[in-house]
């Protein structure tokens, strides 16, 4: 199926729950309707997207509105999709760690990184960094500390190389 015909299956089945980012095929949904728009895009026969093959979370730039982007593809149909789920701060995206099994570790490190916070998740702590560092470094307002339990943070990493 092509974006349009998957686009349109999609509104047939969920009348205005789903809105597509101008320019892009990509389609937006809130919070509230992710769930029913992720359990059809697994279940109908006719989308069957069976892969999970990411969750990328991304900083607006605003201070306080977040999002994840996640790519589907299906493997018996052989089509694509991408969805964005955006939230203010402190808002909650539902998980789909019940409906694709990576995204349990997928949610973990949008949770870590960028401070997405999943309903539901199973086992929503960071992956990434230890469970006591402070702030999320992905986010464009984060600043590095300067110490990490009496140790230096690096600032410069060209030595790394």
């Amino acid at each position: 199926m092509t974006f349009s015909e998957i686009t349109d299956h999609i509104e047939s089945k969920t009348s205005g729950k789903i809105s597509l980012i101008e320019g892009k095929d990509v389609i937006q949904v809130t919070p509230d309707n992710w769930l029913e728009v992720a359990t059809l895009l697994k279940d109908d026969t006719s989308l069957q997207f069976d892969y999970l093959m990411c969750i990328s979370s991304y900083d607006k730039g605003n201070n306080k509105t977040y999002g994840a982007a996640y790519n589907f593809f299906s493997v018996q149909l052989n089509h694509y999709i991408e969805v964005r789920v955006e939230v203010e701060d402190g808002t909650s995206i539902p998980s789909v760690a019940g409906l694709w099994r990576a995204a349990d570790w997928h949610e973990r490190e949008a949770y870590d990184m960028m401070g997405l916070h999943f309903e539901n998740h199973p086992d929503l702590k960071r992956i990434l960094l230890s469970e006591d560092w402070e702030g999320y470094p992905l986010r464009k307002k984060y600043t590095e500390p300067d110490y990490y339990h009496g140790m230096p943070v690096p600032k410069d990493k060209s030595y790394w190389d």
